[in-house]
């Protein structure tokens, strides 16, 4: 099987999948900035290594002169993902990440054109972050051809690791997202609420600038797209004060010291929380007559997720050369990928 770099490896998820894709036979070139870390890990699981910091271009284009394809976990994805699919367009190396960040989407999708003319595949959002909610959307999209409306939505309790936390916390000084008549615009954090079935009782959800609203558009054409997430009334009020403190929390000094205190107090999941807690995903697609038709799916836990489908996305793309350009999951391997996944059901479709 052709070589992959995993970069990232020494981090909570990066690990996870480095760990998972050594059991099934795979040896990834681990890879991060920590020599100490990567070391480790990589002696532990007898598998090659590279420790490099991707602002030095030198040494970044240099590790993935052999390799077919990256699956790249170091976030936030908003600092690392640019460098990295540059080394990659310039290397004619295959680009896959774990991001939800709407920015690190709009920005392959930017590059398109010189993703095609590398001849290499450019898919950021291999994981929860957005496989489950982009099948949704395209599962949806055949249901509803002439859908203008698309709402999407989860209800995942599993933890945060302290990396997610960090990329949370950056996101909400931006305020919150949607996309309208094919325009990502900015809304107020916790200004859209709805009530949700998402398959396990109806809760109370709130909007939040997940990646869909970025992907489901390239994948479904649907110009009007929210992304939902099951909530409680204490933690919207709380997102509530939250945004009308947004200017101080885009300070240098509040985000240190938010990123500071995640590193103190936060414990990531564990196994036994990741394990007993699956993923409730819904989606409603609409159109102008006001018909709708609403999505269900019951998946594993968002990390086990995470490492299922990115190690399955990796998989295919080295026995089969992806075709090259910009792609969402979805778009690569159809509505019903998720579904193929350790832990998930099928898509059930109502209308």
């Amino acid at each position: 099987m052709p070589s992959w770099l995993l970069y990232g490896a020494n981090g909570y998820t990066g690990e996870l999948i480095a760990r998972e894709a050594v059991r099934r036979g795979m040896r990834p070139i681990l890879a991060g900035r920590s020599k100490q870390k990567i070391g480790k890990l990589a002696a532990e699981l007898q598998c090659p290594s590279a420790v490099f910091d991707l602002d030095d271009h030198t040494s970044l284009v240099s590790a993935l002169a052999d390799v077919t394809a990256v699956l790249h976990c170091a976030g936030p994805f908003s600092a690392t993902a640019r460098s990295m699919m540059q080394a990659c367009l310039a290397t004619h190396v295959h680009y896959f990440d774990i991001t939800g960040e709407i920015p690190v989407f709009e920005l392959a999708h930017s590059v398109h054109e010189k993703a095609v003319r590398s001849g290499i595949a450019l898919c950021p959002g291999v994981g929860f972050d957005v496989v489950p909610t982009d099948c949704m959307a395209l599962k949806l999209k055949q249901a509803l051809p002439d859908a203008t409306h698309l709402a999407l939505g989860f209800d995942s309790r599993s933890g945060l690791s302290k990396g997610t936390a960090k990329t949370s916390i950056e996101a909400a000084a931006e305020g919150s997202r949607i996309r309208r008549d094919g325009q990502i615009v900015e809304v107020p954090l916790a200004s859209q609420q709805r009530r949700i079935d998402f398959g396990n009782g109806e809760r109370l959800a709130v909007g939040i600038p997940w990646g869909d609203v970025s992907t489901a558009y390239y994948s479904t054409g649907i110009p009007n797209v929210e992304v939902f997430t099951a909530s409680s009334a204490k933690a919207i009020a709380q997102m509530r004060r939250a945004d009308m403190l947004r200017p101080l929390l885009r300070t240098r000094l509040v985000q240190g010291l938010v990123r500071f205190g995640i590193d103190r107090r936060l414990e990531p999941p564990s196994e036994a929380q990741r394990a007993s807690n699956p993923s409730f995903v819904w989606g409603e697609a609409r159109n102008a007559a006001q018909k709708t038709v609403t999505g269900r799916v019951v998946t594993a836990n968002g990390y086990a997720l995470t490492i299922a489908a990115s190690l399955a996305i990796m998989a295919r793309a080295l026995e089969n050369p992806p075709p090259a350009g910009f792609a969402t999951p979805s778009m690569l391997l159809g509505p019903d990928f998720v579904s193929t996944l350790p832990g998930s059901s099928p898509i059930r479709l109502e209308s």
